[in-house]
């Protein structure tokens, strides 16, 4: 979920093969973008209230990622096993 400028949980562990589905519950934009330093990338574009975006994680391994819109202060990780 994305909400109050923040991404919660900020860490996430799935198993290798599964998606992870983004909900923006905030009443405000936001995004969902890779860092440049991931080795998966993705952008969600905006995603306006009540949006939805999934990103499909087929490796292992930790991604990182960031709100385009508000910087450092809103990110999150993704742990892959």
């Amino acid at each position: 979920m994305v909400s109050g400028l923040a991404f919660s949980p900020p860490v996430v562990t799935v198993p290798a093969g599964q998606s992870v589905t983004w909900l923006n519950t905030d009443t405000i934009d936001h995004t969902t973008t890779a860092d440049s330093t991931s080795a998966q990338q993705w952008d969600s574009g905006t995603l306006a209230p009540g949006a939805t975006y999934s990103v499909a994680f087929p490796k292992a391994g930790t991604y990182t990622y960031h709100c385009t819109i508000h910087g450092a202060i809103m990110s999150g990780t993704v742990v892959v096993q």
